[in-house]
């Protein structure tokens, strides 16, 4: 009798723990990122109509689809309570870089061996691999937040980190790398480990890159690929070859300013239509947009990303533990850093690298790693206000 009196004492619960989980999901973050996944859908619909004889909406439909397993995966993220994955690091750091390795025994696509074909699916690791690593990292601190001021702890956080960045470096994919960088320094921060660690690694990090673009290379020993040395060096020298080597930057670059305020329309955008534009439906997809929609246009996109972000800082403040914030506050750096990047290669203000425009690029990995995201931040932000109202 007891026994069914508490059953049923539970069962009424239920309902209204659901109701409980649903009134403290932050409606604003799910509005920007509805907003970003809406808008990216009609700008691909525009700057794709032409690239597909007699299917205009080749890529918007397949966009569709990847926009539905990820809201799937969101949703998934959202219902389990994140401290879960904490408990399972190690497994997921193993995970991921098996993942990043088995690539190489992938075909290469343009060069590059990035992606894992499954047949229906083309699936870049990589990009699924910020989120395990951020989680990685930020559970690797939380059960050692006592012993952050130890060398011990930083340099090992900086091997995991490390490890996962070369492999991606490699591949290569020098934009996704540092990306890979950027959520390893945000979990440094955010855990706490001392300004005087923090300063040494950063001379470290500088002292690496300064070896690794100018002295290595003056040595005769080239660390990078001959396309992505053009690309440093294009970038620093715009007019070198507009013809060649710094061709998709200026054609970008006019794209954008061809615009103007109100845009040149789809029909006038010529840039886009005439394919002057390389890539303008994955990493020159803000440059496309820029010149059909113009200032106005772009600046709609840019205050959509500045709700997200703004809602993500909100939520790092309302994390319950220290890990759950330093993953959400490792999700929010790289969220504006894959931002930043992707926007000044467009306008000439950051080297071309690769990275895709979050929620906006065509690209189903990208597409399920940004919604993903949305959805470990929505678990963080639910659990910390059901922890902060008992």
């Amino acid at each position: 009798m007891a026994t069914r009196v508490l059953q049923g004492h539970a069962r009424s619960h239920a309902p209204g723990e659901v109701a409980s989980f649903i009134r403290h999901l932050d409606y604003l973050l799910f509005a920007a990122a509805a907003g970003l996944v809406a808008y990216g859908l009609w700008v691909l619909s525009a700057v794709t109509r032409n690239d597909v004889a007699g299917d205009p909406d080749y890529y918007v439909v397949r966009q569709g689809i990847n926009v539905g397993l990820g809201v799937v995966a969101l949703v998934a993220l959202m219902a389990v309570n994140p401290e879960v994955y904490r408990r399972f690091t190690r497994p997921l750091y193993g995970l991921l870089i098996a993942l990043l390795a088995i690539v190489f025994v992938a075909d290469a696509v343009r060069g590059s061996q990035r992606w894992i074909d499954i047949g229906f699916f083309r699936f870049q690791p990589s990009e699924l691999g910020k989120l395990i690593l951020i989680v990685c990292i930020a559970g690797f601190l939380a059960d050692r937040s006592r012993r952050l001021d130890e060398w011990r702890t930083v340099l090992s956080a900086v091997g995991l980190g490390a490890l996962a960045a070369f492999l991606v470096f490699i591949e290569p994919d020098f934009g996704t790398a540092l990306m890979y960088v950027g959520a390893l320094a945000a979990a440094l921060l955010i855990a706490g480990v001392p300004w005087s660690r923090l300063a040494a690694l950063g001379l470290t990090a500088g002292s690496a890159a300064i070896t690794l673009l100018w002295v290595l290379p003056s040595a005769g020993i080239d660390v990078l690929k001959p396309y992505q040395v053009q690309r440093l060096t294009g970038f620093l020298n715009p007019d070198l070859d507009p013809a060649g080597t710094t061709y998709n930057a200026t054609q970008s670059i006019t794209a954008v300013g061809s615009g103007g305020l109100n845009g040149r329309g789809v029909a006038g955008a010529t840039q886009t239509n005439l394919n002057y534009l390389p890539e303008h439906a994955t990493d020159f997809i803000f440059s496309s947009l820029a010149e059909q929609r113009g200032f106005l246009g772009a600046s709609i996109l840019l205050l959509l990303y500045a709700l997200i972000v703004w809602r993500g800082i909100k939520i790092i403040a309302v994390a319950p533990s220290l890990f759950t914030a330093v993953v959400a506050a490792s999700i929010v750096l790289v969220l504006v850093v894959q931002i930043f990047v992707n926007v000044g290669m467009t306008i000439g203000i950051a080297p071309v690298t690769g990275i895709p425009l979050p929620f906006v690029s065509y690209g189903g990995s990208s597409m399920l790693a940004c919604l993903m995201m949305v959805g470990l931040l929505q678990g963080i932000h639910v659990r910390g206000r059901l922890a902060g109202r008992s």
